[in-house]
């Protein structure tokens, strides 16, 4: 990102109270236009409690929160979406009763362009083939790592510029885990910008172009994530290595 660049969205100071435990510290945290940028740490961290705030899903109680440079914070999900922001939440939310088409059609409430809606779900069974397969299916009977897909699809039909995805590995069998993380390193390439929420640090460093680490609330090391994935003090927290 250059130096005069502003970026897609900044978090200042932020400060997010969950059950009344300050659970994020007054982070900072960047992510300029076409990164992926990840942030990671063990459960319990604070991360999914940051997404909350950036979308609106937990009152903010202190700092910034800007898209496009624009204060947002406090901004309600559904305003978001309609400027290009989308997120995909812990635990994929799927709506169980809905066939797969139904679902994807829902990730694009925000538009009215038929021919252009029809397109993009085209696009999404073209990342993922086995919707295609069970697009007459409801997504409750889909695997854990169909409904992410099936999630992370929803959201693309909001044609985001800024996609947020909130532990999307979790609970998969690790073929699915790499499927995901395959899939999201296509949706970067393609020009969305990504912030990826993640308890793999591993994987998730080795897709990112930059890294935050955070624990206990407060964002502790940041930088290239080929460094942090080198670095000794993330190996022996999140890698199994000294």
């Amino acid at each position: 990102m250059g130096a005069d660049a502003t970026p897609l969205l900044s978090l200042e100071r932020l400060q997010v109270a969950y059950g009344g435990i300050q659970a994020v510290k007054g982070i900072d945290l960047v992510v300029g236009k076409g990164e992926l940028v990840c942030l990671i740490g063990a459960n319990g961290a604070g991360k999914t409690t940051t997404v909350k705030g950036v979308t609106g899903l937990q009152p903010v109680s202190g700092g910034v929160v800007r898209y496009e440079g624009d204060d947002v914070t406090g901004r309600p999900a559904f305003e978001l979406v309609r400027r290009g922001l989308a997120m995909v939440p812990e635990g994929r939310g799927v709506f169980g009763a809905l066939t797969i088409e139904e679902n994807l059609a829902m990730g694009a409430y925000t538009r009215t362009d038929r021919d252009g809606i029809r397109s993009d779900i085209e696009r999404v069974y073209t990342l993922f083939p086995r919707l295609h397969e069970r697009r007459r299916q409801t997504a409750g009977t889909l695997s854990g790592g169909e409904q992410q897909m099936l999630a992370m699809g929803r959201a693309m039909m909001s044609r985001p510029r800024l996609l947020l995805l909130d532990e999307p590995s979790m609970g998969l069998a690790p073929l699915m885990v790499q499927k995901v993380f395959e899939t999201v390193l296509a949706i970067s390439r393609e020009g969305v910008t990504i912030l990826l929420i993640e308890q793999n640090a591993k994987l998730a460093l080795e897709v990112s172009h930059r890294g935050y680490v955070m624990e206990s609330g407060e964002i502790t090391l940041s930088g290239d994530a080929k460094s942090l994935l080198h670095d000794p003090k993330v190996r022996a927290a999140y890698l199994g290595a000294a």
